[in-house]
């Protein structure tokens, strides 16, 4: 598949350079990495610290955001969310693995899945509010799907350290 080409403001507002998508320039590269240090920091001490204005600071993070280069969202704490349960889900599938993975994007209490190669052909991270509700989950919506063989849970016993500030190469 062929990366389409698209441009991003240089940050003197009269030119623009092209990019592809998925790469970043050195300017993209500071604004992600001031927004992982804090998601709610302005467009105008972002550009102050990068020497932008803060109109090429916005259409950078816009571009950013429109190319799913990027999200910004509010992380929250599932154990203080209601949400007693969480587990990795190892999946062996029987027959097309990306349809497995299609269908299991529909389970509202699946937050990301990985297509692997290993012992497991899918791992999905799930979180449920009790013990019930992750046995519902499990199997009667996740074994449910056809093509899956076998399923293994890891259950989440605490959760030491989640990091979203590693930066950007």
């Amino acid at each position: 598949m062929k990366k389409k080409q698209s441009t991003v403001p240089s940050g003197n507002g009269n030119e623009s350079q092209p990019t592809r998508e998925g790469t970043l320039d050195d300017v993209n590269k500071k604004i992600v990495a001031l927004l992982q240090e804090d998601g709610r920091r302005s467009y105008v001490s972002i550009g102050k610290e990068i020497g932008l204005s803060e109109a090429a600071v916005r259409l950078r993070v816009q571009k950013m955001l429109d190319d799913d280069v990027m999200q910004i969202v509010a992380v929250t704490n599932p154990m203080e969310m209601g949400f007693r349960r969480q587990a990795m889900v190892g999946i062996t599938v029987n027959g097309d693995i990306e349809y497995v993975a299609q269908k299991l994007k529909d389970i509202r209490q699946i937050d990301y899945i990985i297509i692997t190669a290993g012992r497991f052909d899918i791992l999905a991270e799930v979180f449920a509010e009790d013990d019930e509700s992750m046995l519902e989950l499990v199997n009667r919506q996740i074994r449910k799907i056809d093509g899956i063989d076998r399923t293994e849970l890891f259950t989440y016993m605490r959760l030491e350290s989640q990091r979203y500030d590693w930066g950007v190469r």
